[in-house]
């Protein structure tokens, strides 16, 4: 995914005089043939998040479409008083690219995770994300963020499934169930591991890459009575929608994703999926027991 980003956004500088790169030291290897062939226009402000997003937010001021980009716990969680400020706040919008997720960098600690990022960009207004399963559902995104105003959180990652579903990220349904089955929403690189997980239960599994604005629509015209929703985040990030969207009916909800308790452990992104419940057999076991409590 990362190595697509890079490709494209090369393509696009070149393609769009209005287009900026703000960096702060993150892939600035990467970008600097970008860099000689458009010097004033890809900008590494060094390790300095908290000023990347405030030029950010003063090109948007002058016209120009910044795509800004790092690891997801320098871009959004250190820096995200200056997203409130200089992007939200002031009304403009930028392309917020980051690599990293919430665990793909745990080899480096806990200063390199974070599954909070999209919920802290759930207490701002109006943001649109995408998390792509796969390298081939990130151009589109990326183009069509860039030839927009709007703020927009693209959420690259290691993890990864075996093919590109792109399309406008409202849910889709990849393995239909039954009349009235539950339904299982996956949400971008976690679709493998629930299809592995729930081989053999008549459970409707949907996907969606663009978890906001949320396909509430697409959500009520699938749902029963039981709703499993598996995320590559924190937790129950989208919890909320779910059970807003699902008000007037009664439901049960399971909201997977990562734990908030701090494990305190290095490892493997594979070892933090499996020790939040996140790899297939651990999305078994709880979707599981959800569905048959007995």
């Amino acid at each position: 995914m990362r190595e697509t980003f890079i490709d494209t956004t090369s393509a696009i500088l070149t393609e769009e005089p209005r287009t900026a790169l703000v960096l702060a030291d993150i892939s600035a290897a990467a970008f600097a043939p970008a860099a000689r062939r458009h010097p004033d226009r890809v900008l590494n402000v060094g390790i300095r998040e908290q000023l990347m997003i405030g030029v950010a937010g003063g090109l948007a001021l002058t016209g120009l479409r910044p795509i800004v980009h790092s690891y997801a716990t320098f871009l959004v969680d250190r820096a995200y008083e200056q997203i409130k400020l200089d992007l939200d706040h002031q009304g403009v919008g930028a392309v917020l690219v980051s690599v990293g997720a919430s665990y793909d960098g745990a080899s480096m600690g806990r200063t390199h995770m974070s599954p909070q990022d999209v919920a802290l960009l759930d207490t701002l207004g109006g943001w649109t994300v995408h998390v792509p399963g796969h390298a081939g559902e990130v151009t589109g995104p990326l183009r069509t963020a860039v030839a927009g105003d709007g703020a927009v959180y693209l959420r690259l990652s290691t993890q990864t499934n075996d093919r590109a579903r792109p399309g406008d990220g409202s849910l889709a349904v990849v393995r239909p169930g039954g009349a009235g089955a539950p339904l299982v929403v996956a949400v971008g690189p976690v679709l493998d591991e629930v299809l592995a997980a729930v081989a053999g239960l008549d459970v409707t599994v949907a996907y969606t890459n663009r978890p906001r604005p949320f396909d509430t629509v697409g959500l009520r015209a699938l749902a029963g009575t039981e709703v499993v929703l598996v995320e590559p985040y924190l937790a129950g990030t989208s919890s909320r929608l779910v059970d807003a969207a699902l008000a007037d009916r009664p439901h049960r909800l399971l909201s997977l994703g990562v734990g908030r308790e701090d494990l305190h452990r290095y490892g493997s992104a594979a070892d933090h999926a499996r020790w939040h419940g996140l790899d297939a057999a651990g999305l078994r076991h709880s979707i599981s027991a959800f569905l048959d409590p007995a």
